[in-house]
Order: C-alpha cells, then structure tokens, then sequence
C-alpha cells in the first residue's frame, strides 16, 4: 500500500537548514522549562518516599486536604488533582513504611476524621525506600545510555561511522524533546517513561535503519547523481512506508492515552511525543548531519559521474 508517489520529489534537503532550527528551538524550550522547575520531575520509584492516590465522595481542594494531615507532620508533602475526576488526589511524602508503620492507614484516617467522608478510597499506595528510587533512578540512566551505545556500534558496523553518530544524534533529540515536553506538561518521569524512551528508541532507529540502507542501494546504483540528490530521493521513496507505520503507530498510542487510564497516561504521552520526534528526526535530522558530515569531510567513495557536494 502507497499513498505518496515513490517518484515524488518533495525538497526535504532544501528544508534541512528550517528543520534543524525548529528542533534545536524545540529542545531549549525544554532546556529551560527543566531549569525552571529545578530539573525533572520524578515520581516515587526514584525520588524515594510514598504515594497514595484516594477518591472523596464529595469536593475538596488540596489545600484542605494538606489541613487535614498536618497533624502527621510529613516531610516534603505535596498533593495533587489527579486524572479526569475533581475528587481524585495523589498525595507524596518522604516517609516510607520503615519511618512509619501503617503509613497509609494513618493518611486514610487522618482525611476520614478531618473530612466526616465515609465515602472515602484508597484506590493505591506505593513506597520506595530513598537508596531504591536513587538505584533504580542510576539503572534507569544506564539502560538509556547501553542503548545508545549499542546503536552506534550496530549502525556503524552495518553501514558507516558517520551514519551510527547521525543516528546517536537523532536518537538524543527523540529522548531530549520527549523529556523537554514531559517537563512542560508537567509529567512525573518513573520507570514506565524509562520504558517509554527505550520504545522510542528502538522505534526511531527502526526508520533511521530504512532510510540509510536505501542511501547505500542507491549510492551503488546510481552513478548521475549528487549525494545530497541520493539522501532526498531515498527520503522520498520511502516516506510512503514511513507516514503508514508512524500513522499507524500514533492511532494505537493516542488510544491508549485517551481510553488507557491514568495508570499509562505518563507512558502513553511520552510516546506521542517520541513518535512524533522520532519521525521527524530520521528525515530531517539524521540526514542532515549525514549531509553536512559529508560537504565538510567526504570519505564516501567518489564515482565517476558523481559531482563533488557545492
């Protein structure tokens, strides 16, 4: 199935320059939203502490319900309205079950004696020891870092050096973008948004792969042709396959983010994000330091017929 014309000639080279600051503009707003706050935001598997998430019955506010539990005097509480329901809160504490036993019985107490709610669920709780979320938060890092790793050697060994660090670099805008917006929007990053950038990862260097091995096929064909005018026309030919898949993808994704539940919210956002991130990378980005590698250090075997970059 095609739905672009394989012959098509859309100009992708010529917007390389447009795209490239659009992105770098993209990834500073994330820069800067990340400054502004103090850096990301983590969720209790790797900052450490406990969360509860609870329902009331009736309206309530925040506020009041940090009134309700000032009598246990918690370190570095905060509480937040949580998915679509005004009534839903999730409250964060430092406290861990080791600090204080029954934990959560204690909070679920205290806001039924504060606010007369019979009514009132705790619809989950979690807690994880400071040392725990800090290991699980380095693993985190490291899991993003091996894969990274693994890409330039894979691609550098099928294809070229080059092309393994235009692909790195692509990658490292996918995860740089994602992890801009998450800030932006004020998403906690936990282990499902780890497991969200390794997805985007292998998915983003799944297209990268496509476009680079139509370059190399067409490198060796064809002989009349500039090396900018071989990455636009292997953009073109593929970009049918690339707009399906990438299509395709962003259904399943945007499903899950508006039927999945609060549970995958953060992870079904993170990939919105990278898919749309990842696409855009593969055609603009890795081909342009693929492009600017070759104008200002041609290593790529010169054929006769093949006119020198300008």
């Amino acid at each position: 199935m095609q739905i672009i014309n394989p012959k098509s000639n859309f100009d992708f080279v010529g917007k390389n320059r447009i795209a490239v600051i659009l992105c770098l503009l993209v990834i500073l707003a994330g820069a800067l939203s990340l400054v502004l706050k103090g850096g990301p935001s983590y969720g209790v598997d790797f900052s450490g502490g406990t969360l509860v998430q609870v329902r009331f019955s009736g309206p309530v506010t925040a506020s009041i319900i940090k009134d309700y539990l000032a009598e246990l005097t918690l370190e570095s509480l905060t509480v937040q309205q949580f998915g679509d329901g005004e009534n839903e809160f999730l409250i964060r504490a430092q406290q861990t079950e080791d600090e204080m036993s029954h934990f959560t019985q204690k909070i679920e107490q205290a806001l039924k004696n504060g606010s007369d709610d019979s009514g009132l669920e705790v619809l989950r709780s979690e807690m994880v020891g400071p040392q725990v979320g800090k290991d699980l938060r380095t693993k985190g890092l490291l899991s993003l870092a091996y894969a990274m790793i693994g890409t330039l050697i894979y691609i550098s060994w099928r294809f070229e050096f080059r092309s393994g660090v235009a692909a790195i670099v692509a990658l490292a805008h996918d995860v740089l973008v994602t992890l801009g917006f998450l800030s932006i929007f004020d998403i906690e990053i936990d282990l499902t948004i780890v497991a969200a950038m390794l997805t985007i990862i292998g998915y983003s260097l799944n297209d990268t792969i496509v476009i680079f091995d139509r370059i190399r096929e067409k490198l060796d064909r064809n002989l009349d042709e500039t090396f900018p005018e071989t990455v636009n026309r292997s953009i073109n030919e593929t970009l049918s396959r690339t707009i399906l898949t990438s299509g395709t993808t962003l259904l399943v994704v945007l499903s899950l983010y508006l039927f999945g539940g609060n549970v995958i919210h953060g992870f079904a956002f993170a990939m919105l994000v990278g898919v749309i991130a990842g696409t855009y990378s593969t055609v603009f980005v890795a081909s342009a330091l693929i492009l600017f590698w070759e104008k200002h250090r041609p290593s790529l075997s010169r054929r006769p017929g093949v006119e020198p970059l300008k």
